[in-house]
């Protein structure tokens, strides 16, 4: 954890309240909200946290930069510890009005409508960790990341991957923009040897073994990667199960 060597330079006021939550506090009771923030041991002035009322939610975490004055927030799912909301923004207010909605339990569609920093990472609650679920969610964060990305191949490559029915149904994740499947979910993840990633430079798609392995084939459509994944998954790999542990 990198810490604020110098929190004079960008952060007098933060410095000033005593640590990073208690100016979090100040700010959000000017609106009338109670923010119970709390303070980073490692770093009060560059770090603190605000606990979620909602049970597979996480806390949110508070960065600030080191370079310069913003701040940036994650908050993530339980289950797994991954992302569904994040965001910067130099105005410690916003910050203040993110924190509280995701602490009062508002749904994540609400919280930029609080705070309109605030970015979705397409991921959607999964209360009681069912893995069908879990795995639709993965995938619409998969379907968000790629759309947001400068990268049309990756994007067609996800698209298409989404498309195919036995894709759809097993757990997806990336090594390096390389797409990968899994028969679980995270955290213990049981993984498919095949894999695919798309060149941004020749406009091909390669599928290989396991991440960086043997290259296997290679393609000028995402769609034919896809087929040529399908062909060489195992007969019947799904459904997903949990990897709780």
């Amino acid at each position: 954890m990198a810490t604020l060597a110098d929190p004079t330079a960008w952060y007098p006021d933060i410095l000033e309240a005593g640590s990073l939550a208690a100016a979090l506090q100040a700010a959000a009771a000017q609106y009338g909200l109670s923010l119970p923030a709390k303070a980073s041991e490692a770093d009060r002035f560059g770090y603190a946290s605000v606990p979620s009322t909602v049970p597979h939610r996480n806390a949110i975490n508070i960065s600030a930069y080191t370079w310069k004055r913003h701040w940036s927030i994650r908050g993530e799912e339980s289950f797994q510890g991954l992302a569904l909301v994040d965001g910067d923004t130099d105005d410690l207010a916003e910050i203040a009005k993110a924190a509280w909605a995701w602490h009062a339990g508002q749904t994540l569609t609400d919280i930029p409508k609080a705070a309109p920093f605030v970015h979705l990472t397409g991921r959607f609650e999964v209360p009681d960790n069912d893995p069908a679920q879990v795995t639709e969610s993965e995938w619409q964060h998969m379907r968000t990341e790629a759309s947001e990305a400068n990268w049309p191949e990756h994007h067609a490559l996800i698209e298409a991957a989404y498309n195919d029915p036995i894709l759809r149904g097993l757990y997806p994740f990336t090594s390096h923009w390389t797409l990968r499947f899994s028969t679980s979910t995270r955290p213990d993840l049981t993984v498919l040897p095949t894999c695919v990633a798309a060149d941004q430079k020749d406009y091909r798609y390669t599928i290989s073994t396991h991440y960086m392995g043997e290259v296997l084939a290679e393609t000028t459509t995402a769609e034919e990667a896809v087929a040529t994944v399908v062909r060489r998954l195992p007969a019947d790999p799904g459904p997903v199960t949990s990897g709780a542990f």
